[in-house]
């Protein structure tokens, strides 16, 4: 048995490989293995959080952001669309102000992530 220790989306495993015909004459040909590094993290930008912290109530894809960033926005208006389950759902703002993304389209986000402020 040749024990291996691979990594996938950043986390290592051991892996035991029992090696079929081992107790044939022929020896194995050395296999040359190339490791990758892993992808170092993107750091997340730096939140503006003074202001009213608009979360996702789950997670899902920013479908489309509504407005431009330092953009007027009213109470209840729709500021941005967020997929879940194959399901648009508009997020709404919770006060009048000037809107802040934290966000980009197109990315993954989990319940209770900041979204946006709106100050």
């Amino acid at each position: 048995m040749r024990n291996f220790i691979i990594t996938v989306d950043g986390k290592k495993y051991e892996v035991g490989v029992e090696e079929v015909g081992a107790g044939s004459s022929a020896p194995a040909a050395p296999v040359a293995v190339q490791q990758t590094a892993a992808p170092a993290p993107v750091a997340a930008p730096k939140a503006n959080l003074n202001g009213t912290k608009v979360v996702s109530p789950f997670p899902g894809l920013i479908k489309n952001l509504l407005f431009a960033n330092g953009a007027a926005v009213k109470k209840d208006q729709p500021i941005l669309v967020l997929e879940a389950m194959k399901m648009d759902n508009d997020i709404t703002a919770p006060c009048d102000g000037v809107i802040t993304y934290n966000v980009q389209k197109g990315a993954n986000v989990e319940s209770d992530a900041v979204l946006a402020v709106i100050a």
